[in-house]
């Protein structure tokens, strides 16, 4: 093992690398003590600054042991960094077209997507998306690195990404439902599941005056079903449950112990809709009257057997178990629960689930063996207005533990703590788990808190919601930074900071401004977990991984026209098209199968033509499609916009529009 020096550094602490080893590995003269204590002093860094860089530091050539896969908020789009380097790696368009990608921009795979993944009697068009909760699959509760999905805040759809290639392979517009929040796969990604955050009405048109609120919105909680070998949802498969018309928020699936069960935190029991310009009442002042809201506990694999039982209805498509049975068949209950929560978070071992009421200083942590045993006994209060059980809160609470001000979501370690966000404190609790997670001294303890800059909301720990959390780093995701970087407008960057959970007590490493979104929620996968393809097999068609019917190989490039249909079928290498000439009259259909025939890692092409929208990006060995008009007479010289080699300035081509003869 090396022998570690320490040196003071501004007061602080600096780990510095064994002497011997680290002027080899840095250079000459660099690695010694002297010279690290007077680059750090030089720089103004206090000793656990300067720690935090050698900690944190990813060399070239060297790869971070996690990844994190954090929304993009309103850029509609997935954001992938290394931890803990908390470096921005790549960008996966979802909901919003990219410019970069080409996901929306003529290529057949983004525009169906797009243009099809939002049904038009619902949404209209849409050209953007709110991505907020992404969820890896799993397999026996712990991520595998094969799918990830996350739902459309805004829009009510939801999205599946292969990561096999990191790219959108399927969108879904949910029926019945309008915005979303509850995302969550369960331990076997047997589903996808995704809430209703807004109640829509259940009219024939979607429409009703909010008079009729009470009587005529719902909310919906959807399961979709994921097709084992190729981890698309499948909605004649799926189905979903009926709800109040509360307002859903976060989702969790239950795993080991509470396998089998989601639960949905909810808030506006009160059934607040606002006010009007002559009485104003914000929806915040009706929604926050009572003292307690409802955990929504459903138990998805009764659910599965009312649906096989034949006992739904057909709603837009979906099977629908109506509320009425949901409640009569105990696939639903409620427990009163801290009012206006946000976070429902099962722990790994899934005996509890902590819930983060905002409003209220404490942690509220349920038993799901209490759960059972009140739902077996039917210990109920009473129901809800709509006929819904109601379990006592106080035959199921384990324990509440002050956290402090503003809780909103739990991440675990694996090691029976816990760690929560509290917005209102800009910081972040630790606090022990009970005896059922291996906690023997002092359970359901509030043991430290680090302040963060600023304004958290939610948190990541590599696999932080699963049944094995390996702990070591925990991300706030703060949605305000202030002084933390130079002013750049009156709109700041969001602040990313990582924290380290072995040191005691705990320290922050570093933070990583985001100036191009705001992530909602993450999660952090083993790098080794995720096995990318390097390149495609020559000729495939990303949205089905198989060979595409319209493949072309060198020298086998053509044109053919059928009246006023023309198909191009092209190749591209480096560094250039062909064929590098194609000529069309006005008012032809001109439909373009591309090709890239690269065989070499990261030899990407893209087929970019000014004038008319089109933006194709196209990896070694995958074919893309692009249709369009030739509406306007011209010559457009098409190029390659990602640089691939010495002469990629002469990679370039002509589509000449020719006008139509009188």
């Amino acid at each position: 093992m090396e022998r570690r020096k320490f040196m003071m550094v501004g007061g602080g602490v600096v780990a510095a690398a064994a002497v011997g080893a680290a002027g080899s590995r840095v250079g000459a003269g660099v690695g010694t003590e002297g010279q690290l204590s007077t680059l750090a002093s030089n720089l103004g860094l206090s000793g656990d600054e300067a720690r935090g860089a050698l900690q944190t530091v990813t060399p070239p050539g060297k790869y971070d042991p996690y990844y994190m896969f954090a929304s993009g908020g309103h850029l509609g789009q997935i954001q992938v960094l290394g931890v803990p380097s908390m470096r921005l790696l790549k960008v996966i368009p979802v909901f919003s077209r990219d410019s970069y990608s080409g996901h929306g921009f003529g290529a057949d795979l983004g525009n169906a997507l797009i243009e099809g993944g939002s049904d038009p009697k619902k949404n209209g068009p849409l050209g953007w998306g709110d991505s907020h909760h992404p969820a890896l699959s799993e397999t026996a509760g712990e991520y595998d690195g094969k799918w990830l999905y996350v739902n459309d805040r805004a829009n009510g759809r939801i999205a599946m990404i292969d990561l096999g290639d990191f790219k959108t392979k399927q969108i879904i517009d949910v029926p019945n439902m309008g915005s979303s929040h509850g995302m969550c796969v369960t331990p076997n990604t047997e589903y996808a599941h995704i809430s209703s955050l807004t109640p829509r009405p259940i009219t024939a048109d979607g429409y009703a005056p909010l008079e009729k609120y009470a009587d005529l919105y719902r909310g919906f909680s959807t399961w979709y079903f994921i097709d084992p070998k190729t981890g698309r949802m499948v909605p004649e498969k799926s189905f979903q449950i009926e709800l109040p018309p509360y307002n859903q928020d976060l989702a969790d699936a239950g795993k080991l112990a509470s396998h089998g069960f989601g639960f949905i935190n909810s808030f506006n029991t009160e059934l607040a809709v606002g006010g009007t310009h002559a009485m104003p009442m914000p929806i915040e002042a009706g929604a926050t009257k009572n003292n307690f809201d409802y955990l929504q506990v459903i138990d998805w694999k009764k659910a599965e057997q009312v649906v096989a039982a034949g006992k739904f209805v057909k709603r837009n498509g979906m099977r629908v178990i109506t509320l009425s049975v949901a409640a009569a068949e105990g696939v639903l209950h409620f427990i009163p629960e801290p009012r206006n929560p946000h976070g429902v978070d099962v722990t790994p071992d899934g005996h509890y689930i902590a819930i983060s009421g905002k409003l209220d200083p404490h942690v509220t942590v349920f038993s799901i063996e209490k759960i059972k045993d009140a739902i077996a006994k039917k210990k109920y209060q009473g129901k809800d207005r709509y006929g819904v059980p109601i379990i006592p809160m106080d035959a199921v609470l384990e324990a509440q533990v002050e956290v402090g001000a503003g809780p909103l979501h739990t991440q675990y370690d694996g090691k029976g703590n816990a760690y929560t966000s509290l917005f209102i404190d800009s910081a972040i609790a630790k606090w022990t788990l009970g005896p059922k997670s291996g906690v023997t001294e002092k359970p359901f303890t509030f043991v430290e808190k680090i302040p963060v800059h600023y304004n958290i909301g939610h948190l990541a720990i590599p696999g932080g919601d699963t049944v094995k959390p390996t702990g070591k780093y925990v991300v706030a995701l703060n949605k305000w930074s202030l002084d933390q970087v130079q002013k750049l407008g009156p709109t700041h960057p969001v602040n990313l900071e990582l924290i380290d959970l072995d040191s005691r007590p705990l320290k922050t490493l570093s933070s990583m401004p985001l100036g191009n979104s705001e992530p909602h929620y993450a999660q952090i996968i083993k790098t080794e977990k995720l096995h990318p393809l390097k390149v495609y097999k020559p000729g495939t068609d990303p949205a089905t991984m198989a060979k595409s019917l319209f493949a072309t190989v060198a020298s086998q490039e053509r044109v053919k026209r059928a009246g006023t249909v023309v198909d191009v079928y092209a190749t591209l290498m480096r560094s250039h098209f062909s064929p590098g000439q194609i000529t069309v009259t006005e008012g032809d259909t001109v439909r373009l199968h591309l090709t890239n025939i690269e065989t070499t890692e990261n030899a990407t092409h893209t087929f970019s033509l000014p004038a008319h929208n089109i933006q194709a990006s196209l990896d070694p060995g995958e074919v893309v499609n692009v249709e369009f008009k030739a509406d306007r007479v011209g010559s457009y010289a098409y190029y390659c916009a990602q640089f691939c080699s010495a002469l990629h300035m002469e990679m370039y081509g002509w589509l000449l529009v020719a006008p139509k003869k009188a």
